[in-house]
């Protein structure tokens, strides 16, 4: 298989027109490229992050263009290509996220509400309300009078006709008590992952 003459000169034609587009598009990109960036991050609201990959975007989409558009006005033509990609990155980043934060905040359970935690909180509960019943009786009581009904000392003496040493002595024992039998490890075996 041999070359005619002819098809050498079209080659070299065809690698002097690739040299000079190549070449051409090195030189506008060289000159462009920081007006563009500029223009994008000044115009569009395209985050810092993307500038790069958007001012990239738009000459590797003048790169896919024919060799047969003359490009009269390079400036023009190169920020019409970076309008339409920053518009389109606009419309994608729109989609990207369908709805609002608040929406999103809404669907989410609470950790407390969570099936998982619901169970512990009850196992935790059942555990603590077995604890206090195991209590002396004046013992449970001072503490639910102080817990439940949020009475001072002086109040439950004067409710139960007692000295602020006994209250104070009563439930000191009784949150021993219940230290010891609520251990700390013991309730972490209910804790949620």
């Amino acid at each position: 298989m041999t070359d005619e003459p002819g098809d050498a000169t079209n080659r070299d034609t065809e690698n002097r027109d690739t040299d000079g587009r190549n070449t051409r598009l090195a030189s506008w990109f060289n000159q462009w490229r920081t007006p563009i960036r500029r223009w994008l991050a000044s115009r569009s609201s395209v985050p810092a992050a993307d500038l790069d990959d958007l001012a990239q975007e738009v000459f590797l989409r003048l790169l896919r263009y024919s060799d047969d558009v003359v490009v009269e006005n390079p400036q023009s033509y190169l920020f019409r290509i970076a309008a339409n990609v920053a518009n389109e990155w606009r419309e994608r980043s729109r989609c990207r996220h369908p709805h609002e934060e608040s929406w999103l905040e809404d669907l989410q359970i609470e950790r407390g509400a969570e099936p998982e935690n619901t169970v512990a909180r009850t196992l935790i509960q059942e555990h603590v309300h077995e604890a206090v019943a195991n209590l002396p009786p004046r013992q449970r009581e001072v503490l639910l009078l102080h817990v439940n009904d949020g009475l001072t000392y002086m109040q439950i003496a004067e409710r139960k006709q007692l000295t602020y040493r006994v209250v104070l002595r009563d439930l000191t024992r009784a949150y021993s008590q219940l230290r010891k039998e609520l251990d700390l490890g013991d309730l972490g075996a209910f804790d949620p992952p």
